[in-house]
């Protein structure tokens, strides 16, 4: 017992050992310096005397100092001319009125049907339309729910575009049609 006491003691009188966090400490910086940019010689533009006229290929360039040297002096010219004032235009008169003139009819591009296709879709058209009908008259008469009342919404847009396709495409009509009547055929059902 003694010689856990005086191990306990030694433990707890011996000199500790911190350990301190280290501080970071950035590297020096290099102070920035920018860089030399080498002078360029100032460029004159001197024309060729005997074209009085600056184009592309008479054109030379040297360093201005050569100027002195060659004795080059830049033409005077002289100011530049005031800038034109547009033309006055008269107010433009009316066009006369546009005559109208009569085209020939252009075809109409569609399916060409047989006699008795035509009247076979005709049918299937105005059958379609007339149990539509009968269904929707009957639903007049009840009070319906909000689901119901969104069916009967759609049912009439069917209708609508259906006979608006009539004229232009009679297979597009039927089918317009025909999903009305289903649609209907199921309004009914949800009726009873």
């Amino acid at each position: 017992m003694l010689l856990v006491g005086v191990s306990l003691l030694a433990i707890s009188c011996a000199p500790h050992r911190h350990i301190q966090a280290r501080r970071f400490v950035p590297p020096p910086q290099k102070p920035f310096v920018l860089p030399t940019v080498p002078e360029l010689p100032v460029f004159v533009r001197v024309y060729d005397d005997a074209e009085r006229v600056c184009s592309s290929n008479c054109m030379i360039w040297f360093p201005a100092e050569l100027s002195a040297v060659v004795g080059f002096r830049m033409p005077d010219l002289p100011p530049p001319a005031p800038p034109r004032r547009p033309p006055v235009v008269a107010a433009p008169r009316p066009a006369p009125p546009p005559v109208a003139v009569e085209s020939p009819a252009s075809p109409r591009l569609g399916q060409i049907f047989t006699a008795e296709q035509l009247r076979d879709y005709n049918r299937a058209f105005d059958d379609s339309l007339a149990r539509v009908r009968m269904i929707l008259a009957v639903a007049a008469g009840r009070k319906l729910t909000p689901q119901q009342t969104g069916i009967v919404a759609r049912i009439r847009t069917f209708m609508m575009q259906a006979e608006q396709a009539r004229q232009q495409d009679l297979v597009t009509a039927v089918g317009l049609a025909r999903r009305a009547d289903v649609l209907a055929q199921d309004l009914s059902a949800s009726l009873q």
